[in-house]
This record gives C-alpha cells, sequence and structure tokens, in this order.
C-alpha cells in the first residue's frame, strides 16, 4: 500500500514539473512516468522488469517504425500495430508468466495515454480559467485616453 501511495506521489510530483522543462526533459521524464505507472500497474518483480523493458521498448520503437510508415493509411496501420501487438504479446507472455499479464501491458499502456491526457486536459482548463479573469478586468477597466 506505501508502495502504490509512494508511486502515485512521484508520479503526480513527475506531472508538475514538467510544465517548466524543454521538450527533450519532458519526455525523458514522461518515460520515467510511465515506467513506474506500467511497473506498479503489471505487479513487475525487479527480475521481471529486467527482462520486460528491453522488450517493451522495442515493441514502442516497432510502433513508432509502423506509424511513421503508415502515416496517411489508417487501415495499413491498425494492421501492422495489430500485428505487432500479438508478435509481443507472446515474448510479454514469456517475461510475465501469464496471459492476463501480457495482456494488462496493453491495457496499462492505455490507460498511461488517457492519464496523460486527462492531465493535460485538466491543465488546460485550469489556464483557460486563469485567462478569463485576466481579459475581463481588462475588459471592464476604464481606459485611459
Amino acid at each position: 500500500m506505501k508502495r502504490s501511495r509512494l508511486i502515485i506521489f512521484a508520479m503526480f510530483l513527475f506531472v508538475n514539473i514538467l510544465q517548466a522543462q524543454s521538450p527533450v526533459v519532458k519526455q525523458a521524464t514522461i518515460q520515467a512516468l510511465k515506467m513506474a505507472f506500467l511497473t506498479k500497474d503489471i505487479n513487475l518483480s525487479p527480475e521481471e522488469a529486467q527482462r520486460f523493458w528491453p522488450v517493451y521498448n522495442a515493441y514502442i520503437e516497432e510502433l513508432k517504425k509502423i506509424r511513421k510508415d503508415t502515416k496517411d493509411d489508417v487501415l495499413a496501420f491498425e494492421e501492422k500495430s495489430l500485428a505487432a501487438k500479438k508478435r509481443y504479446n507472446i515474448e510479454f507472455k514469456k517475461i510475465l508468466s501469464s496471459e492476463e499479464r501480457a495482456n494488462k501491458v496493453f491495457l496499462a499502456d492505455r490507460n498511461f495515454a488517457l492519464f496523460i491526457k486527462k492531465e493535460l486536459d485538466e491543465r488546460q482548463r485550469l489556464r483557460n480559467q486563469q485567462k478569463s479573469p485576466n481579459e475581463t478586468d481588462k475588459s471592464n477597466k476604464p481606459q485611459a485616453q
């Protein structure tokens, strides 16, 4: 339980740090956040993590290549990414020792993307709220002539 709280706290800390960073640092921070998220969600042991991350990183690189090669063809992207998922599911199953945990990799990956999207949407909403009072104040002030 304490480990879960620590990981969640670290995730929110990382997300808050993202605002003031360069794009390269942001990408590294997001990767660290993703590793923590997936490690917790899949419940990786240290031994499993050591074998899992190189395979997972190869999977992500393959998806990036597929996305680049099929950027204008949605159907081709879906077909090729599904084929990659099926191949890597077999590899994940070898590392994680069960079909359920191997499938959880893809679910955790989707949940992380949703978590990041939700966080970015919330930040945008807060920025819009902060802008609104300032814009209202400017329009209500009498202008000097």
